[in-house]
């Protein structure tokens, strides 16, 4: 009979020797269409059928049985092809076998049957064998958590030999991927194999229908003996005599395997130990496992494990393992202990208060650890100002710092993350109330001891002894006391960036105000002791602007720098700065006396007059110069008032300028004034009896001569100078020849015509004396005067105007 496909021919097995009951792949061709069409599959002999698992038709996977032969062929048989052939063979291999009095270092089975759901041997029937892929369709595994599965089908399992199998788990955990027309040849797979376990059954019953019939004659034989025997409790009878038979066996075998059996059981039972302790060896080891896990620092390794065994054994009922969850939870607990002992410890930085609040939270620490570390942090920087003032007022300097004011971002990003979040908003209030109650502890005691430190009169008196004493131990500048001012502005913007509210910094901000207006007031009162020491740096070297080096230094300026930063805000608010800052300008200092100024260039002594001369020219260019300069400053810096301040100062230097003015004048005016009078009447002049005038006579030159020498001293000083001076001199002369002639009676003839030749330039002087009426008077007072012009013209050029710049000297 012809057949539409060719015989099953058998090409490799793998592996190719092994016990009974090994897993084996056969390959192969034409090894059927389907499972429905493999109807025969022996190894060595042996019906191999029943667990067979047919994967395609050049791939069968199956157990061997425990066959007669040693060595065989593999046979398949299909519908489609017949009886096939092989061209390979499989070695079964036999176990030793052990007597029942043999010793041996393990127990052996009497029967060892290989149970595919726990992966190892047992003693089970084979019957109970079942194959990896019951839907016989290509495996797709999905990717679903096992966990999402537990939660979505509680209390049931996609193991297929389990008693709470569901099919909906198996189908999404292994089929998930698999199309529906996939899923009907499954179906169809499942009803193929129900019928192909019913026919296999039926099968093997028939490959041992002879053993059975042997077992039926057997039984029924032992059935006739014992009816035939009558009773079965009398002594003697084939029942009795049985019983007896077994006991003295069983009692036999009790007392030859009874050491035998004693060893079972031990092995048994170190074996069970062994067994739990590998199995669960996790949670044994567990306790010292932290242990060392702590030693090394390692604390998130710890709290992962601790998680693990908390879902797994924290809810244990078996003894051993609650003893050992309990030593766990021993450790834990020491591990809380330290982690908070840490957190609390002062100081730490940040990063590390974050970590160990992580840590606490993740190990269920009792309590808030934020808050905690809040509140510790809190007293230790209280204690921390107040140690910095003790050791400073008892000369010890501490070396203790901190990072930051306090770890302010606990309050709002690890209240929550930490699992202590505050279970109603009533508490959460409480909480608020007390961090505001903190803030503003910690900014009065700040500002308490800033203002003891510098501000102690606006303390009251009894806080002085907590927070004073500091003015005995140093004077600040007014550079320090700005980079003071810097340090808490930029403690309050730390604040307020930290969204504290305003009401808790107003303490800082009115501090802040006061630090300025000190800090402005104690730089102006040293301004005012630098700038009175100034003479002190006075060379009296004259430049060609008639002004020395002193009026040039941007001293002024230099320290409006420094208190510019103080003032930009308090200026304008403060009328008590705004007066301080002008009485700067006010200088009440006697400068009139020369003698003031000592710092003399080696090579150079100025006379007392010179000196003046060069202050008079030094209070020019501040006027007209160095004030307007300050203006300047003052408006480019945004002050307001400054006229007032310009003001003030301008009347001050102008009220130096007159005092010094005068100073000069007199020094120079009247010593040339004083000698007209013993000049006109030397050698007993009589202005009644003189002779007819020749020129001028010599007082009035010596008079000329000695304005011409202020005139150079002047010049050589300051040009600017020479006209408002030599005005004042001449105007003295003027004044003292007006009251000499004022005090002559009479003038002879000759006597008017030598006084109008001398003073001839004095008007108010000529409207004392007589006048001339005759031509010949007049004509001969013009000839002296042309005479005298002629013959002192080189002196009387220095009173004309000249562009000639003053020498440098």
């Amino acid at each position: 009979m012809s057949r539409a496909r060719q015989p099953p021919l058998v090409t490799g097995i793998s592996p190719k020797e092994g016990a009974a009951w090994t897993k084996v792949t056969i390959r192969g061709e034409n090894l059927g269409t389907g499972p429905a069409d493999l109807i025969g599959l022996s190894i060595c002999g042996h019906n191999c059928l029943l667990t067979a698992e047919w994967m395609s038709a050049s791939k069968i996977v199956c157990r061997v049985g425990p066959a007669k032969d040693d060595k065989g062929e593999i046979i398949v048989t299909t519908k489609s092809g017949g009886l096939g052939t092989s061209t390979v063979s499989f070695k079964l291999i036999r176990p030793e076998r052990i007597g029942i009095l043999d010793q041996s270092a393990v127990w052996v089975d009497e029967m060892n049957y290989y149970d595919m759901r726990t992966n190892r041997n047992k003693g089970i029937s084979p019957l109970s064998l079942r194959p990896s892929n019951p839907l016989g369709i290509e495996i797709d595994k999905g990717k679903i958590p096992q966990k999402d599965m537990e939660l979505t089908f509680p209390g049931m399992s996609g193991d297929f030999t389990s008693e709470n199998f569901s099919a909906t788990w198996y189908l999404i955990e292994n089929h998930a991927g698999s199309s529906f027309e996939q899923l009907k040849i499954a179906a169809s797979n499942l009803k193929k194999q129900a019928t192909k376990k019913n026919e296999g059954s039926l099968a093997y019953v028939k490959g041992g229908l002879s053993t059975f019939f042997e077992a039926q004659d057997a039984l029924s034989a032992i059935h006739q003996r014992l009816e035939s025997d009558g009773t079965e409790k009398v002594e003697g009878s084939m029942t009795q005599r049985l019983e007896n038979i077994l006991n003295r066996a069983s009692d036999t075998a009790d007392t030859l395997f009874q050491e035998v059996l004693g060893r079972k059981d031990k092995a048994d039972s170190t074996r069970n130990a062994l067994n739990v302790l590998q199995r669960f060896k996790f949670l044994f080891n567990l306790p010292l496992n932290i242990e060392r896990n702590i030693q090394k620092g390692d604390y998130d390794v710890v709290i992962n494990d601790y998680e693990k065994a908390k879902s797994l054994f924290g809810n244990t009922e078996v003894p051993v393992f609650k003893k050992v969850y309990a030593e766990v939870e021993t450790r834990i607990g020491a591990l809380r202990s330290l982690l908070l002992e840490k957190l609390l410890q002062t100081p730490s930085t940040l990063h590390d208060q974050k970590r160990y609040i992580r840590y606490l939270s993740d190990l269920h620490a009792p309590g808030d650890p934020a808050w905690q570390c809040i509140y510790a942090q809190h007293k230790w920087i209280l204690q921390l100002m107040q140690n910095c003032r003790d050791e400073f007022i008892s000369g010890q300097r501490g070396e203790e710092h901190f990072d930051s004011p306090i770890t302010l971002y606990l309050f709002s990003e690890t209240g929550e993350k930490s699992g202590q979040v505050e279970k109603s908003k009533k508490n959460a209030r409480q909480r608020q109330n007390d961090f505001k109650k903190m803030i503003e502890e910690l900014t009065n005691r700040l500002v308490k001891l800033i203002r003891g430190a510098l501000l102690p009169t606006t303390l009251p008196q009894g806080e002085l002894s907590l927070y004073g004493g500091w003015e005995n131990k140093t004077e600040l500048t007014g550079a320090w006391l700005t980079q003071i001012i810097h340090t808490v502005r930029g403690c309050h913007d730390a604040l307020s960036a930290l969204e504290i509210p305003n009401d808790l910094l107003q303490v800082i901000q009115d501090l802040l105000l006061e630090l300025r207006v000190h800090c402005l007031m104690v730089t102006l009162l040293h301004t005012t002791e630098d700038v009175k020491r100034l003479a002190e740096k006075e060379d009296w070297v004259v430049d060609n602007e008639g002004i020395t080096s002193l009026v040039r230094m941007h001293y002024c300026t230099e320290q409006f720098s420094i208190f510019h930063s103080v003032t930009s805000q308090t200026l304008s608010n403060n009328r008590m700065a705004l007066s301080k800052l002008i009485s700067i300008f006010n200088i009440s200092v006697d400068l009139t006396s020369p003698d003031r100024f000592s710092g003399i260039q080696e090579g150079f002594s100025p006379t007392s007059e010179q000196r003046l001369l060069i202050i008079l020219s030094n209070c020019q260019y501040l006027e007209r110069h160095t004030f307007l300069n300050l203006a300047d400053h003052f408006e480019k810096h945004g002050f307001t008032g400054t006229e007032k301040i310009t003001r003030v100062s301008v009347d001050a230097v102008r009220e130096l300028d007159r005092k010094l003015f005068d100073a000069y004048i007199e020094r120079r005016a009247d010593p040339i004034a004083g000698s007209l009078e013993p000049g006109i009447y030397a050698g007993y002049f009589d202005w009644r009896d003189c002779q007819t005038p020749t020129g001028v006579r010599n007082y009035l030159k010596e008079a000329l001569v000695n304005i011409i020498t202020v005139h150079a001293e002047v010049f050589t000083v300051s040009k600017d100078l020479v006209p408002r001076v030599l005005s004042k001199i001449v105007e003295s002369v003027a004044d003292e020849m007006c009251r000499l002639m004022q005090c002559v009676s009479s003038f002879s003839k000759n006597g008017a015509l030598q006084v109008h030749t001398g003073i001839s330039s004095f008007k108010l002087a000529l409207d004392a004396l007589p006048q001339l009426h005759s031509g010949a008077d007049k004509k001969l007072l013009e000839e002296l005067l042309n005479k005298f012009k002629s013959s002192m013209q080189l002196q009387l050029t220095c009173f004309q105007p000249s562009s000639i710049q003053p020498v440098k000297r």
